[in-house]
C-alpha cells in the first residue's frame, strides 16, 4: 500500500510518501509544495491544487493521511491554512482516494507513544522508522511523513470514508 502524508499549509505543504508492506515501511519520496507569499490566497491555493494533483498522478497513492488543524493563537492563519486544507481534501477525494485525518496529537503518539513530544522526538522516529541517515528537511516534508507513517500504524479498514 502507497501513502502520502500531507502536513497542509499555505506557504508550505509538506509530503511524503511511503509504502507498507506487511510490517515494513519504506519511503519512497518526500518534499513540499511551495507558494509564493506575494501572490493571493486564491492563487497560492490553485498552485497547492495543481501540485497536489501531478503528485498523485506520478506516486499513485492507495490513500491520504491529512494532519488536522491545531491553532491556538493566529486566527488569521489558522482560516488560511484551513482553505489549503480543504483544496487537498478536495483534490484527494477528486482523485478517488481514501482520505484520513489524524490530529497532531494521535501523529504523535502514533510515532513516540507519548502525546506531548517534542517536534525533535518525532522528527528522530521518522528518520529511525524509515532507516534514514538524517532526518528529512524541511520541517514540514518530516511532519508529512510523520502523519503517513502514523496511517501506516494504525489503520483501520472500518476508517474508509
Amino acid at each position: 500500500m502507497i501513502i502520502l502524508g500531507i502536513d497542509p499549509g499555505t506557504a508550505t505543504t509538506g509530503y511524503g510518501i511511503i509504502q507498507k508492506n506487511g510490517q515494513e515501511i519504506k519511503i519512497i519520496d518526500y518534499g513540499c509544495i511551495l507558494t509564493p507569499a506575494n501572490l493571493p490566497l486564491p492563487d497560492r491555493l490553485l498552485i497547492i491544487s495543481k501540485d497536489l494533483r501531478r503528485i498523485i498522478k506520478k506516486f499513485k497513492p492507495d490513500q491520504v493521511a491529512v494532519e488536522e488543524l491545531f491553532f491556538a493563537a493566529n486566527s488569521k492563519t489558522a482560516i488560511a491554512v484551513g482553505h489549503a486544507r480543504g483544496v487537498l481534501l478536495l483534490e484527494s477525494k477528486r482523485s478517488n482516494l481514501a482520505t484520513f485525518e489524524y490530529t497532531p496529537l494521535e501523529v504523535k503518539v502514533a510515532l513516540t507513544g507519548y502525546g506531548r513530544a517534542d517536534k525533535n522526538q518525532v522528527q528522530q522516529m521518522v528518520k529511525c522508522l524509515l532507516s534514514l541517515s538524517k532526518i528529512p528537511k524541511p520541517d514540514d516534508a518530516a511532519d508529512a511523513l510523520a502523519v503517513a507513517i502514523c496511517h501506516a500504524n494504525t489503520f483501520d479498514d472500518s476508517r474508509i470514508n
